[in-house]
């Protein structure tokens, strides 16, 4: 057996291995019969909220088990078909069994970090903001490619996106968007995305053709589950209704429906500009359920917090990625120094390789190079 070979097959076990420890492979098995048999309880769905908790674990043990039988059983059967290969001498079998394992490391590799998606909101649904910041209409504009950027990995994930607010910038782009996406670990994955985003390119604004440097934010945070009690006395908020626009002026509302609540202890505002005013109000208030909730979590552990609090003022000194169009092509991650020419892949929703070395640098401590990553 090749070296390179060799190598793939000691990583899948040290993937396999850290996987059994995470999952608790012995008592796995155990974990999911006792969830089957909680199923099939006549009055289970006499309390919604607690039968989808039980349902999403039962599933997440499912998941589990199945993922590892799928890298076990990929890696004996292609390391079997090496070893035929080369002893029938058949180089055809021999670089296809190769291959397999080559993408078996990925695949390995991938769901050990997902595996370390065990923080205590790691699994929910997660809400994503978008803000311009300093630039004007250039910022406007960037923080429009953020958005897409961003529904564009979703929906790769096959995750649900759904448009909770918007506001249109004066000439271009947007002043902000709200999304809530849903989907097994959508906070987990986004969580590490919290911070300023800076874009270098030519300006297609500027008619000198000069370069401009533009700053949009993003902010991500938990959707709370309904078992979680958020105490929010009225005393506390303060709500306004106004009249929203929608992208380019074609979801205009005729009425004041668009509802803004501001917790007055915090500061903290939130937006939902549906046709619904009804909605709206329902729509805001998950939302700032969900912010008080990442606000104490935020407490509990300072590196979350200190994430946060770095995203001040969107521009020089609170980024965490830089994207340069022109004169050259980068992405560059400024935490872990993850980079890549291919921008335009990046911005169509290619983020998987910065969120991954994040996740594992947040782990370990370690950069993605020191914790052995492929790019």
């Amino acid at each position: 057996m090749r070296a390179e070979t060799q190598s793939n097959v000691e990583a899948i076990r040290k993937s396999l291995t850290l996987l059994a420890q995470r999952m608790d492979l012995e008592t796995a098995p155990h974990r999911l019969e006792e969830f089957n048999a909680m199923i099939e309880d006549p009055d289970l769905w006499n309390d919604p909220p607690k039968a989808q908790k039980l349902m999403r674990e039962r599933q997440g043990v499912i998941d589990q088990l199945s993922t590892y039988k799928l890298i076990e059983t990929g890696l004996r059967d292609n390391v079997e078909l090496i070893e035929m290969g080369e002893a029938e001498d058949d180089a055809e079998v021999v670089t296809e069994a190769e291959d397999a394992l080559r993408e078996l490391v990925t695949v390995a590799r991938n769901k050990e970090l997902e595996a370390l998606l065990n923080g205590e909101a790691d699994g929910n649904d997660t809400f994503l903001e978008v803000n311009s910041g300093a630039g004007g209409t250039e910022s406007c504009d960037w923080a429009s490619m953020l958005a897409r950027m961003y529904v564009r990995w979703a929906e790769k994930k096959g995750y649900k996106v759904e448009l909770q607010s918007m506001t249109d910038g004066e000439e271009a782009g947007i002043k902000s968007a709200a999304y809530k996406i849903s989907g097994p670990n959508a906070y987990g994955w986004l969580k590490s995305e919290s911070g300023v985003h800076r874009l270098v390119r030519i300006s297609p604004y500027d008619s000198a053709a000069r370069r401009h440097t533009s700053f949009s934010s993003i902010w991500v945070y938990p959707v709370v589950d309904d078992n979680i009690e958020i105490d929010i006395p009225d005393k506390d908020i303060r709500i306004d209704t106004y009249r929203s626009s929608g992208a380019g002026g074609q979801h205009v509302n005729t009425t004041d429906s668009a509802v803004r609540i501001t917790h007055l202890p915090t500061n903290i505002v939130v937006t939902s500009s549906m046709k619904s005013q009804h909605q709206n109000r329902e729509i805001a208030m998950n939302a700032l359920r969900s912010r008080l909730y990442q606000l104490e979590m935020d407490k509990r552990n300072a590196a979350i917090n200190a994430a946060h609090e770095s995203k001040g003022d969107a521009g020089w000194g609170n980024q965490i990625r830089s994207y340069v169009l022109q004169p050259y092509q980068m992405v560059k991650d400024l935490r872990t120094g993850v980079e890549t020419s291919d921008s335009q892949g990046v911005l169509d929703g290619d983020l998987d390789k910065f969120m991954a070395a994040t996740l594992a640098m947040d782990v370990s401590g370690k950069s993605r190079a020191e914790a052995n990553l492929d790019d």
